[in-house]
């Protein structure tokens, strides 16, 4: 069984009030249940699974509203580095959408999370170069905490599955609420279904 917390219960609150330390521990906590998930099998897989798809769709809903706004006004080719950072959401988006499909006792479910994994971690590589190392000399200690605290709102707020097609802050303002209540009736009758199975 999953021991990570969700990103709302948080850790040490000291980190959570710079964004860019929050963000890292995000990296970090998705890191770890890749980790879980290829390790275990059964049910444990398929709940740390759950908890994956569940941290992915959150982490990064919440960079699409809040740290990609910020790099395209505040960091030097701003806008090209976002656009990069965003297709690589898209192709995790999708890659993650299909094994969400997938049983994870398929023989078909490890080669593609081992996808998954390798384009998620070059993507968190890429935002931890590109965006977060000048987001952090950019700004000053006021602005990170409120980007924090932005962030901590948006996890709130945020789908939990993936949703190929809208790596936009417009486009994840207007799905948000929408599809983060259709997405925790799905969590929920999901999680029923095999507390009662």
């Amino acid at each position: 069984m999953s021991t990570l917390r969700t990103p709302q219960a948080g850790g040490d609150r000291s980190r959570d009030t710079d964004v860019v330390s929050l963000l890292m521990r995000r990296h970090g906590d998705i890191r770890n249940l890749f980790d879980e998930v290829e390790a275990s099998s059964g049910a444990e897989r398929r709940a740390a699974f759950r908890h994956l798809v569940r941290l992915l769709a959150v982490h990064e809903t919440t960079e699409e509203e809040v740290v990609h706004p910020f790099s395209r006004r505040a960091l030097p080719g701003g806008e090209k580095v976002v656009e990069d950072r965003l297709a690589e959401e898209r192709a995790a988006k999708e890659t993650l959408a299909a094994l969400d499909d997938i049983d994870t006792d398929d023989p078909k479910f490890m080669p593609q999370l081992l996808k998954l994994r390798k384009d998620v971690q070059e993507h968190a590589r890429a935002e931890e170069r590109y965006e977060f190392s000048h987001i952090r000399r950019s700004t000053d200690v006021t602005n990170l905490a409120a980007m924090a605290k932005a962030v901590k709102a948006a996890e709130a707020m945020a789908p939990t599955r993936p949703h190929p097609g809208v790596e936009s802050g417009a486009a994840n303002l207007a799905l948000g609420p929408v599809a983060a209540l259709m997405d925790r009736t799905k969590d929920a009758v999901r999680k029923a279904m095999n507390e009662d199975g």
